[in-house]
């Protein structure tokens, strides 16, 4: 395969990676202050939702390395390894790991949605946490198929 194949989806992947960074710099600490001030007695909740956006940043761009890596294995002639199951088995965990942190911040979506009387906002994180889980069942597919065709693969090795 030539090189630079899956150039354009090397380029996709870094651009799906920028507006998320820009919202954990702009919209997030906003997030956090409108429900403290939401909440003036729980102050407490602008840092729960600090933990929960930004500890689901991290899987995010741990995933979308993992699959740059893969889209590198494409490129070098590796797509039928280990290698390319063990990013694909990362990336599910990370939409995994995104789902979970997801549920455990409803509450917070919960009481901002209902103070301010935007169930909107409810929506948007079931959005992310059924999105998330669709990506988990999709990646845990492809590395199954991926892994019964390596087994196929070292059985025709084996056989000739």
């Amino acid at each position: 395969m030539k090189q630079g194949s899956t150039l354009f989806l090397k380029i996709a992947v870094i651009l799906i990676g920028i507006p998320v960074l820009a919202l954990c710099i702009f919209l997030v600490p906003g997030m956090a202050n409108y429900a403290a001030e939401l909440y003036p007695d729980a102050a407490y909740i602008r840092y729960l939702i600090f933990i929960d956006l930004y500890a689901a940043a991290v899987p995010f761009y741990f995933a979308l390395y993992q699959a740059f890596k893969l889209l590198s294995y494409i490129d070098g002639n590796n797509a039928f390894s280990q290698s390319s199951v063990q990013a694909l088995n990362k990336i599910k965990y990370c939409a995994i790991s995104i789902c979970i942190l997801f549920a455990a911040g409803m509450p917070f979506f919960y009481l901002v949605a209902e103070k301010d009387d935007a169930p909107g906002i409810i929506v948007l994180g079931m959005v992310v946490i059924f999105a998330s889980a669709v990506i988990a069942v999709f990646a845990a597919v492809l590395q199954r198929l991926l892994q019964e065709a390596i087994d196929i693969k070292s059985e025709n090795d084996l056989t000739v």
